[in-house]
C-alpha cells in the first residue's frame, strides 16, 4: 500500500515546457487517471514518476519517502506499457518471473508469486508458450502479471489498451478495475481515451498543456467542468459551445438572434452584455417547435440503431449537435436548450461561472 505526492513538479526540454508545475496527491489504494490530448504531458508525468524521467524540478515522494533522484528499480513501483515489453524469446513464465530472479528472490517464492498471479489474470494454462503464440489480450494480462508478482507500492499504467481492438479494450479495462479493486494497489493510469478515464478513474486528472484543468471524480468532471476545454474534452459527441451574452439583471443569456434563455438556477456574476459562452450536451438537448426554439438545418444524420445523432446549423451559422432516441429522417429540427442543463461560461477565460 502506498501514498503518491507530486509536489510541483516542472518538466522542460531545452526552451520548451512541458509540465508546468504539478501539484497532486494519490490517496492509499486510489485509481487515479491521467487523461488528456496528445502532447499534454501526461506519458511524461507518469514516465517521472517511474523514474524514466528526471523533472526539471520539484519532487516526488511515495509513502512520504522523497525518491525524485533514486533509480526506478528504488521506487517499488511496476509499469504495464502500450507495447507489452515482453522478452520474445522467454516463455510467460519466464516474462513473468525474470525481474525476480534479477533480485535475487528463491526459487519457491517465485514459483508461488508466478503461479497466484497467472491464476488472478487467468494465464495459467498459457506460462509455457511465447509471446509470438499469444493474443493482444494475452500479451497484456502477461505484462499485468510480470508487474503484480513483484508485488510493488505503485501501479503505473501508460496507455496499457491502446494496441487492443474495441471489444478487448472494453473487457480489458473491466478486467484492470477489478484487479486493481481486488488487490488495493495504488495506482496511475494514463490515456487519451475519455470513456477509459470516466469508466476506470476514482478521480481523474485532465491535463491541458502541461497543467492540471481539473482533478475530480468522473461523475463531477462530466457535470461541473471547469471550463469549456474539460467539457469539449470531455463527454462524446462533444459538448454544444453557443455564444452568448448576459442580459441585463444577469438571470438569463441572450443568443445573437435575440433569443433569451433563462438560468434554472439563478443570475451569473458579469456586467450585462458580458460575452458568455453557454454549454449543452448533445443529450439534453430537446426537439420541439415555439417561443425559443432555434430552428437547425440537419447537415449530418449518424445512426447508431438505439439512438441517432443529428448535426444541425441555425440561420444564423450556430452548429447543435443533438442525441436523439430512436430514428430519426428530415431535414429540419428545431431544438430548445434547456435552462436545467445549461452550463455558463466566461467567453474570455473559459472558466465556468457559477450563480
Amino acid at each position: 500500500m502506498a501514498t503518491l505526492s507530486l509536489r510541483d513538479v516542472k518538466k522542460s526540454f531545452g526552451a520548451t515546457t512541458v509540465l508546468h508545475g504539478i501539484d497532486l496527491e494519490v490517496a492509499d489504494g486510489e485509481l487515479v487517471v491521467i487523461v488528456g490530448a496528445s502532447g499534454c504531458g501526461k506519458s511524461t508525468l507518469l514516465r517521472i514518476v517511474a523514474g524514466l524521467e528526471t523533472p526539471s524540478s520539484g519532487q516526488v515522494v511515495i509513502n512520504g519517502r522523497d525518491v525524485t533522484g533514486l533509480e526506478p528499480a528504488d521506487r517499488d513501483v511496476a509499469m504495464v506499457f502500450q507495447n507489452y515489453a515482453l522478452y520474445p524469446h522467454m516463455t510467460v513464465f519466464a516474462n513473468m518471473a525474470y525481474g525476480l530472479k534479477i533480485r535475487g528472490m528463491g526459487r519457491a517464492e517465485i514459483q508461488r508469486r508466478v503461479a497466484a498471479a497467472a491464476e488472478i489474470l487467468g494465464i495459467g494454462p498459457l506460462l509455457e508458450r511465447r509471446p509470438k503464440q499469444l493474443s493482444g489480450g494475452q500479451r497484456q494480462r502477461v505484462a499485468m502479471g510480470r508487474a503484480i508478482v513483484r508485488e510493488p507500492a505503485l501501479f503505473l499504467f501508460d496507455e496499457p489498451l491502446s494496441n487492443l481492438d474495441a471489444k478487448l479494450r472494453v473487457q480489458m479495462r473491466a478486467e484492470i478495475r477489478r484487479l486493481q479493486r481486488r488487490l488495493g494497489v495504488t495506482s496511475l493510469f494514463v490515456t487519451h481515451d475519455q470513456v477509459e478515464a470516466m469508466t476506470l478513474g476514482d478521480r481523474l486528472v485532465v491535463m491541458n498543456a502541461g497543467r492540471p484543468a481539473q482533478v475530480a471524480p468522473p461523475m463531477e468532471i462530466f457535470s461541473r467542468p471547469a471550463d469549456t476545454y474539460v467539457a469539449g474534452f470531455i463527454g462524446s459527441p462533444a459538448m454544444n459551445f453557443i455564444p452568448a451574452s448576459l442580459d441585463e439583471g444577469n438571470g438569463a443569456a441572450r443568443l445573437p438572434d435575440g433569443t433569451l434563455i433563462p438560468f434554472a438556477d439563478g443570475p451569473r456574476p458579469g456586467a450585462a452584455g458580458m460575452p458568455i459562452t453557454l454549454g449543452l450536451r448533445p443529450e439534453h438537448v430537446e426537439p420541439g417547435d415555439g417561443p425559443g426554439s432555434i430552428p437547425l438545418t440537419v447537415e449530418l444524420i449518424e445512426p447508431l440503431g438505439s439512438e441517432t445523432v443529428v448535426h444541425g446549423r441555425s440561420a444564423g451559422g450556430m452548429a447543435v449537435t443533438a442525441r436523439m432516441p430512436g430514428a430519426f429522417l428530415g431535414d429540419r429540427l428545431p431544438v430548445r436548450l434547456p435552462p436545467a442543463h445549461l452550463h455558463v461560461f466566461d467567453a474570455d477565460t473559459g472558466r465556468r461561472l457559477d450563480p
